[in-house]
C-alpha cells in the first residue's frame, strides 16, 4: 500500500484533487477507509451485473451508475470532475493493476466501466 501511495504523491501530488483528498481522509479511521473502499468496488460488482445481464454501456442503467461512481468518488476521496472520471476510466483498462483488480468482479467489466465512462463523459 506504501508504494501506491507513493507513486500518486509523485504522479498527483501537486493536484488540487490530491490535496483534498489529503484533508478530506487524514483522519479516516481502518473502518472508514474499509466502507469507502468496499462501496467504490461493490459500484464495480454492479458493472459486473448489468454487463453480464446484457446491458448496453451506453444505456440508461449504466449512466445511472457512473453517475453512483462519480458521487461516491466526491463523497469519499476528491472532487470527480468529468475530466477526472474520464481520465479513470481509462486507467482503469490501461493499467493492468486496476484492471485485474475491477475484473475480479469478471472478465470484461473493466472495460465495461471505462466504456460506460467514456460514453457519460462524451454526453455531458
Amino acid at each position: 500500500m506504501k508504494s501506491y501511495e507513493t507513486e500518486a504523491r509523485e504522479r498527483w501530488g501537486n493536484t488540487d484533487a490530491y490535496r483534498e483528498h489529503e484533508q478530506k481522509t487524514k483522519n479516516y479511521t481502518k473502518e472508514k477507509w474499509t466502507e469507502a473502499n468496499g462501496g467504490l468496488m461493490a459500484i464495480f460488482a454492479e458493472f459486473a451485473a448489468l454487463k453480464n445481464s446484457g446491458v448496453a454501456a451506453d444505456s440508461a442503467e449504466a449512466k445511472a451508475l457512473v453517475v453512483k461512481l462519480q458521487a461516491h468518488i466526491t463523497e469519499n476521496y476528491y472532487t470527480c470532475t468529468y475530466e477526472i472520471l474520464a481520465g479513470l476510466g481509462k486507467m482503469y483498462v490501461a493499467d493492468e493493476r486496476f484492471k485485474k483488480n475491477i475484473d475480479k468482479y469478471g472478465k470484461g467489466t473493466a472495460e465495461f466501466a471505462a466504456e460506460a465512462i467514456a460514453v457519460y463523459c462524451r454526453k455531458v
